[in-house]
């Protein structure tokens, strides 16, 4: 049996914030909360990086993602 991800009965809202303060943050929180607990988390975020998505996916949000974009171009121009 395939595992189901974690997100599959919550409000698909829930991860797709609008904005980045107040209330926005809760929110933020709370949908990374179902991801951690997800048997899909790695392949949801890398899918998320592969497609540049918006929103939390893979217990990430868009800045979380930019970073590590970021941190992987200077590891390979370092390399």
């Amino acid at each position: 049996m395939r595992p189901r991800p974690a997100c599959e009965d919550e409000d698909p809202e829930l991860f797709f914030p609008t904005g980045t303060t107040g209330m926005a943050v809760l929110q933020i929180k709370e949908a990374k909360a179902v991801c951690r607990r997800c048997p899909l988390l790695e392949s949801c975020l890398q899918g998320a990086l592969e497609r540049d998505e918006v929103g939390v996916w893979g217990g990430t949000d868009e800045d979380d993602r930019r970073g590590m974009k970021r941190r992987r171009a200077r590891k390979r121009a370092a390399a």
